[in-house]
């Protein structure tokens, strides 16, 4: 596998205290990587080491191939929780300013901000200061100066934070679009449902440790229970749901149905497949809904919280 950044057995102690433990994960070129973890997992610290704004107390971080040095933080973009622009500032004098030192000319950071305005259709905003826009308005200049320069690697700290659904659409459609174009991304949210829309790889830390990584869907895989939800129209409901015990574990489900019908979560057991189950609720009425219960990422994130403390 590329791998664009690699960080081997990072350590981080703030005096007794330990934030990252001995931590190791890969992230590979042209992915979107969602670094999970519950506040004070040690997600911060770990971003913090990647920019070089603080400095490991073990390990190390490679950046395509190299170790991580001071010249590589034009590679980087980054947009932080606590967003950083100064708010006396007018809008277009503080992307020029910020676009310059990522080491773009002052004609180059024009030509790519003029690109980036008209695309958000914000041209408008170029001669208001930070203090005028609301908080939404703000984060999409924020954004536009992370992504300015190109970065080979982007991290976005809770990119949505301000953002109503629509404008939480347009950035996630960017950012898939970054990806696309070859740009590798650490995305850091609490948001399980951006999770699940966006990322191709995840890492979980929990209490400075990292308890859980790989491709997502191999994760939702080791994951899986063969549970499956069934929803059936039978004039024999409750001899359906005897045989259904008799071979497989039987649950009570809470889904709708457009009519009236058994509504059962069945796991299946060893030895049945669910062609077997299938092909038995069809001898025994219409069957309405049949659908396998994939855990989301929010359920994998709370499982193995759980499992780890």
């Amino acid at each position: 596998m590329n791998n664009l950044l690699e960080v081997n057995n990072v350590v981080k102690r703030y005096g007794d205290y330990t934030a990252l433990n001995n931590v190791s994960m890969h992230i590979p070129k042209g992915s979107v990587f969602g670094l999970l973890g519950p506040n004070g997992a040690g997600k911060t610290s770990l971003i913090r080491i990647i920019n070089q704004i603080t400095m490991p107390d073990a390990g190390e971080i490679i950046l395509d191939g190299e170790k991580l040095a001071p010249n590589h933080i034009e590679y980087i973009g980054y947009l932080p929780e606590e967003r950083g622009l100064y708010k006396s500032m007018k809008v277009g004098e503080q992307a020029l300013y910020l676009a310059q030192l990522k080491g773009l000319s002052r004609s180059e950071a024009k030509k790519r901000l003029k690109y980036w305005f008209d695309k958000f259709d914000i041209g408008a905003w170029w001669n208001k200061k930070i203090e005028e826009l609301s908080k939404g308005m703000a984060q999409k200049v924020q954004f536009i100066v992370t992504v300015l320069h190109q970065p080979k690697l982007l991290i976005f700290d809770e990119p949505f934070s301000g953002f109503d659904p629509i404008n939480a659409k347009l950035i996630a459609k960017e950012i898939l679009q970054l990806r696309d174009e070859g740009a590798t991304i650490i995305f850091s949210t609490h948001r399980m449902e951006s999770v699940e829309e966006m990322c191709d790889y995840i890492a979980l830390i929990n209490k400075s440790n990292k308890i859980l990584d790989g491709k997502l869907e191999d994760i939702k895989k080791e994951f899986r229970t063969n549970t499956f939800q069934v929803g059936l129209a039978t004039s024999k409901a409750k001899e359906v749901e005897m045989k259904l015990r008799e071979k497989f574990t039987v649950l009570p489900a809470d889904f709708k149905l457009l009519n009236d019908g058994l509504k059962l979560n069945v796991k299946l057991t060893s030895g049945n497949s669910a062609n077997d189950l299938l092909s038995y609720l069809t001898t025994q009425g219409e069957v309405q809904h049949f659908v396998e219960l994939i855990p989301s990422a929010n359920d994998i994130f709370i499982q193995a919280i759980q499992k780890n403390s």
